[in-house]
């Protein structure tokens, strides 16, 4: 596949990892249409692109998302409530191409998130962030609220921990971030933050593809069923999974002590650990 071009986004590719770029640092990466549209239409094109293995998102500059464009909040106090809602859906299917992405997604965050941009953040599967990075739900300091990013954010720390931030508005630090869940790893430095990124992307890319691509959709699933719901679908998920091409081959490969035919040579599973190449 050819890679589409966008206004707002800058695409880089090294290998099977496609790093998306937010590229609009004159406003710290803040949301506009434009922005929305890039971002839904990339997610889309990454999520069949069988180049790519994982996806990185990051931002140009100084940030990583301010949440929302001033100009375009400054048009959308004239838009008419139907207006509202097709803007607002528009959000939300972006929001939801990148949680629903069959290609693991890894966010990198520095300097601020803030609204939307951590919206962002909770759609990634793995979010990592610079030491000194500021967050906030900040709608309600506007008169609105947080809705449209509230079913990835309530999904990824849940409501008890979500609600005093959405109703206060407040900023804090990366420290309690990654204590309530939103983030997974904290770095000193910028250098450090890039190390923490290749060594994700490097375990990542020790595991099958179509497998990390089923257990996505198998956990969007999951996350809204109880355990009888999910009894059968997890019952036919893995007896399907073990018994198509890619199950097999990591099996027998598992018992032949040998790595399986997606991993590149200079990894090394854990069974293969101390052996000779």
């Amino acid at each position: 596949m050819s890679d589409p071009d966008y206004q707002h986004l800058s695409i880089e590719r090294d290998g099977s990892r496609t790093t998306v770029w937010l590229d609009r640092p004159e406003v710290l990466n803040a949301f506009d249409a434009q922005l929305i549209d890039d971002l839904t239409r990339c997610f889309a094109w990454l999520s069949d692109d069988d180049a790519t293995r994982v996806v990185i998102l990051a931002g140009r500059g100084t940030a990583f998302c301010a949440g929302a464009d001033i100009n375009w909040m400054r048009a959308s106090v004239k838009f008419s409530r139907q207006q509202n809602v097709d803007d607002a859906t528009r959000m939300a299917r972006m929001l939801a191409a990148i949680a629903s992405c069959s290609r693991p997604v890894v966010c990198r965050v520095h300097g601020l998130a803030i609204g939307g941009g951590l919206g962002l953040v909770a759609a990634a599967d793995y979010a990592v962030a610079e030491a000194g990075a500021s967050f906030a739900f900040s709608e309600v300091k506007l008169g609105i609220l947080p809705a449209v990013i509230s079913p990835f954010v309530i999904g990824r720390i849940g409501t008890g921990q979500a609600r005093p931030l959405f109703v206060t508005g407040e900023r804090f630090d990366t420290e309690r971030a990654l204590r309530i869940g939103l983030l997974h790893a904290v770095c000193d430095d910028a250098t450090a933050l890039d190390d923490e990124v290749d060594r994700i992307v490097a375990e990542i890319q020790t595991a099958a593809p179509e497998a990390i691509s089923v257990t996505k959709r198998m956990l969007e699933v999951i996350g809204t069923s109880s355990y009888r719901e999910a009894m059968s679908q997890t019952v036919e998920t893995i007896a399907t999974k073990r018994t198509d091409p890619e199950g097999q081959e990591g099996l027998t490969a598992f018992l032949e002590r040998r790595r399986p035919a997606w991993m590149a040579q200079d990894h090394e599973p854990a069974w293969l650990a101390g052996r000779s190449r």
